[in-house]
């Protein structure tokens, strides 16, 4: 055996339904499900169909699984497509009447083309989640859980809210998929270990916390993704084997290298205590990755694929082919489909022999059959790079022709080669710099001063409140649970730094905080047994109407 390859998507989009439409809105998820999630279950049928291996690990973030399940998605989801047919036949005739005939045709092929993701979504029962979870069931594919809504868990205050946006993840998985995910992901990959820790803002006192690792392994999870940077940090803590764990000093990693010592090729076992391993962390391959993210050398910026940037309208279809690096939008040649099969095919060639060539480079220096881990963002494949699915196809398939190259999932490269290694880790993340200025800065600061009070004013009540025997204070208690775990998403600061989405930001996370402040300010009333107001009736309406999401929160999950 040469090695393995695991490649690791994340699929997340925060909570959108009843937030806006377009550009920021409900037109996101919609989109991401006709150009990502339901693309990627074709490719999964069509390898099972053609016997192919096609072990993905696949992270179904659970605010994703939520809004997928909303009767709101399954409503507007078919009149969204029929949208889009609706703008294809209008091109065609447009194109038509002005002589352009392919651009004609690729129209009609558009139309054609959401067509059959209709029909599609009929014949799974209008379930995409059930869908992924019966390949994960046939062994096809593995699923990953994740904190409740993307939560950014190095600057969350109160260990409690932490173990919460945990423990809700984890149990929304499962109600939505039939069973337990035993793998996560962690949002943004973005770690912190364990022990002395200051706040950046409000608080001034160190405190101790529990790192990432104690609380994921405390609701049964076995695994997740890291930066490679921080493995390439990481301290030698113990050898673990048949015989159990052996404390190692901390300079193991530096005189032993043909163990495979911070080396992203070797699963690690994780500990923030120097004891033995909570669980297991891999490490994304930098030069695996950079074949597809690249803007130099990544197989999305080729000529010959559909280019994203350039629509027919502002929310219209796209027609236009990248061309060329250079080329800008207004040089954008016509788009031809027939092009794309050569160009996916030489691509997952070349990928794959990158890939046998790393693993050959490892198993020659070490004797150790290593493991490349290639995590991307889910939409890469068919939103951002419409030819993706494709291009993962052909991977597969020349793989399968690959002796001693195993795709396989985490859980199965882990099952076969349990980590022998036990390290500590940095905190940090996949975000620039490896660090955590995306989501703190001078400009995101307010941000997290109002979150810290939030959560200072959640915990509080959680004492202060008989939440087990008044059932009122309860349920007004609880809408604040859920405002708070939305208000914590780590998008809203992220599209506002990005300048992605800068107003939409603002809104969505002053919205989620003044929506928790009148749950909580209800809760307090109604443990002083006063009557609500027409005022507190509608604020809690306002919440279950807006965010109906999590409806089986359960505040134990804070205590």
């Amino acid at each position: 055996m040469r090695g393995d390859f695991c490649l690791v998507l994340h699929g997340h989009l925060p909570w959108v339904l009843h937030h806006g439409w377009w550009p920021h809105g409900e037109f996101w998820l919609y989109e991401a499900a006709a150009e990502t999630w339901m693309p990627l279950l074709t490719l999964f049928d069509e390898c099972a169909a053609e016997g192919i291996r096609c072990p993905v690990t696949m992270g179904l973030m659970p605010v994703l699984l939520e809004q997928l399940h909303s009767p709101t998605f399954r409503r507007n989801f078919p009149k969204w497509l029929e949208g889009r047919q609706d703008q294809a036949r209008r091109d065609r005739k447009e194109f038509s009447e002005r002589g352009d005939l392919h651009l004609a045709w690729l129209a009609e092929r558009w139309e054609r083309h959401f067509g059959k993701i209709a029909q599609q979504f009929e014949d799974l029962d209008q379930n995409i989640p059930a869908a992924f979870a019966a390949h994960a069931r046939a062994g096809r594919i593995e699923l990953l859980t994740s904190n409740a809504t993307h939560g950014f868990m190095p600057l969350i205050l109160h260990d409690v809210c932490a173990r919460a946006q945990v423990r809700a993840g984890v149990h929304t998985s499962e109600r939505a998929l039939g069973f337990r995910p035993r793998g996560a992901w962690l949002p943004e990959c973005a770690y912190r270990p364990g022990g002395p820790w200051t706040p950046p803002v409000v608080h001034s006192e160190e405190r101790m916390r529990e790192g990432v690792e104690v609380l994921f392994s405390q609701e049964g999870i076995r695994y997740f993704v890291v930066d490679g940077q921080l493995l390439a940090q990481a301290r030698s803590e113990g050898i673990q084997g048949p015989r159990g764990f052996e404390k190692v000093g901390w300079d193991r990693a530096t005189w032993e290298p043909m163990r495979g010592w911070r080396s992203v090729l070797e699963p690690h076992g994780i500990s923030s205590d120097g004891g033995p391993a909570r669980l297991t962390v891999l490490g994304r391959h930098p030069e695996v990755s950079e074949q597809v993210w690249s803007g130099i050398v990544g197989y999305p910026g080729d000529g010959r694929y559909l280019e994203f940037h350039k629509k027919h309208g502002n929310d219209g279809l796209r027609y236009w082919k990248v061309t060329g690096p250079r080329a800008d939008l207004g040089q954008k040649e016509a788009y031809y489909p027939d092009d794309v099969a050569a160009a996916a095919f030489g691509q997952a060639r070349h990928f794959v022999a990158v890939v046998r060539a790393i693993l050959e480079r490892w198993f020659a220096q070490t004797g150790r059959p290593g493991c490349v881990t290639a995590p991307f963002d889910a939409e890469l494949f068919g939103h951002w790079w419409f030819e993706g699915p494709t291009f993962l196809k052909e991977v597969f398939r020349a793989m399968a022709t690959e002796p001693g190259l195993r795709p396989c999932t985490v859980s199965e490269r882990l099952q076969s080669e349990p980590p022998d290694k036990v390290v500590t880790l940095p905190a940090g993340s996949w975000g620039a710099g490896g660090d955590f200025r995306v989501w703190m800065n001078d400009e995101l600061k307010w941000m997290w001063e109002a979150e810290y009070r939030a959560e200072d004013r959640f915990v509080a009540l959680l004492h202060a409140i008989d939440w087990r025997n008044n059932e009122p204070a309860r349920e007004a208690l609880s809408l604040a649970a859920r405002e708070l775990l939305l208000l914590q998403a780590s998008d809203w600061p992220f599209v506002i730094h990005t300048k992605g989405a800068v107003d939409y930001g603002y809104r969505r996370f002053c919205e989620h905080l003044a929506r928790f402040d009148r749950a909580c300010t209800v809760a307090e009333s109604r443990q002083r047994g006063e009557e609500d107001s027409a005022l507190a009736r509608h604020a809690l309406e306002d919440i279950r109407l807006n965010d109906p999401c999590f409806e089986d929160l359960r505040l134990e999950w804070w205590s």
